[in-house]
């Protein structure tokens, strides 16, 4: 069977917008969490979140091009060209119908929905942008960066909430692995950041409010915490045919080795309790990697920083893991970039390759005083060198959605 290798990574994310800039202050534990800059937050009850910084899509694209674009495609095409630079990806014309999109998402183009309303309430009908369809679908994200890039394989968009993001690496890998495609720009994007659903998560008692702390503000796994942190960005990756890769020499960050989904069958925003329905996807995941607890060194947790998950899911993988639980090292990207939602799992698997790759688990800041219920190695606040022969990434959504995807190390 066709093995499926990452080649290039590109990432906008509120601690770097490169893959490289990401992970160096990932591993030393810098915070992109601050008070939130796009609006006024001073009449919500939460007035952080993690942002992007210093964003300038015309860096990326046709600047007459991205004002027809939502701010997550535009993420989604930046991230996708600095993954194909990363890449060295050249395509020839006949090798076009077989390179695919797959850009997962959240909530699409939310933020312009509620824009064009207050438009159409303020303004009038006339008024309503005519580009405001194609602007705010879930799915421009992927078509976008189709038609930056080329690509005239599939695009594809899955919409599966905070498990969206690794989603598109299980459709890359069957894209490669059908024949359907040799090389597929798979990732998550996500630009939410506005103030109807820091309400909303406010109001269902989600989010953080530690206002005046915000980079301490996402503390998963710690017994202080108190709720996640909102977040915006997107990572792409390059993911090749070895066939493909072989041939012109590329530079393999990591195998995707293998994944799995699952639901809960639960709760519209809970995840089990017990942890059943994330242990069912790990273990299958690594069912269908070919590998075992035993090979596996790192998890990238989906670690939100609230409750429930925390100790849902540390429940979740000493069930999949059994005693190779505990010599696992565990952390949680999230308490540095906060939770960018449909863009999470991307992040959490872009953690995942580089840990492989570079045999460093990032750690979990602001884990100061560690929950008895959650009594795993999650690699408080100073990142560990260490040999990973192979990292697991989870996300696990609102609604019970599921998602684990492994990488490990390449030999070819």
């Amino acid at each position: 069977m066709t093995r499926a290798l990452v080649t290039g990574l590109g990432a906008i994310t509120p601690i770097g917008n490169t893959a490289e800039e990401f992970w160096t202050n990932l591993v030393n534990g810098v915070s992109g969490v601050t008070r939130i800059t796009r609006f006024d937050p001073s009449d919500l009850p939460v007035q952080i979140a993690a942002e992007v910084k210093d964003f300038e899509p015309g860096r990326y694209m046709d600047t007459k091009a991205a004002r027809r674009m939502s701010r997550f495609a535009q993420f989604a095409v930046a991230a996708a060209r600095l993954a194909a630079d990363d890449a060295g990806l050249e395509l020839a014309e006949e090798e076009r119908p077989r390179a695919a999109s797959a850009i997962a998402t959240g909530a699409g183009g939310a933020i312009d929905t509620m824009s064009e309303m207050q438009v159409l309430l303020e303004r009038g009908p006339a008024r309503v942008s005519p580009f405001y369809i194609p602007t705010m679908a879930p799915n421009m994200g992927a078509c976008q960066v189709s038609m930056t890039l080329g690509l005239r394989g599939p695009a594809l968009a899955s919409v599966a909430a905070c498990a969206s993001g690794l989603y598109s690496y299980l459709e890359a890998k069957m894209l490669i692995e059908t024949g359907q495609a040799d090389v597929v720009l798979a990732g998550g994007t996500e630009a939410a950041l506005h103030p109807l659903p820091i309400a909303a998560l406010a109001n269902m008692k989600a989010l953080s409010r530690r206002n005046d702390e915000p980079e301490k503000a996402c503390r998963p796994f710690d017994a202080d915490r108190d709720g996640f942190v909102f977040g915006e960005g997107a990572v792409v990756m390059v993911i090749e045919s070895e066939e493909r890769a072989k041939a012109r020499n590329a530079k393999v960050y990591a195998e995707l080795a293998g994944g799995a989904l699952s639901a809960d069958a639960y709760h519209i925003t809970a995840p089990r309790e017990d942890g059943t329905g994330a242990a069912q996807a790990m273990t299958e995941a690594m069912k269908r990697a070919g590998l075992t607890p035993a090979d596996i060194d790192y998890i990238a947790a989906h670690g939100t920083g609230t409750p429930l998950n925390d100790a849902s899911e540390t429940l979740a993988i000493k069930m999949a893991f059994g005693k190779d639980a505990e010599r696992l090292a565990v952390s949680s990207p999230k308490s540095m970039v906060g939770h960018l939602l449909g863009a999470a799992g991307a992040v959490g698997a872009l953690a995942a390759v580089k840990a492989v790759h570079e045999d460093i688990a990032p750690p979990t800041i602001n884990l100061e005083t560690p929950d008895p219920e959650c009594d795993l190695d999650y690699v408080p606040l100073k990142a560990r060198r260490m040999t990973i022969r192979a990292a697991m990434a989870n996300g696990f959504g609102f609604g019970g959605q599921n998602g684990c995807v492994i990488f490990r190390k390449y030999e070819g």
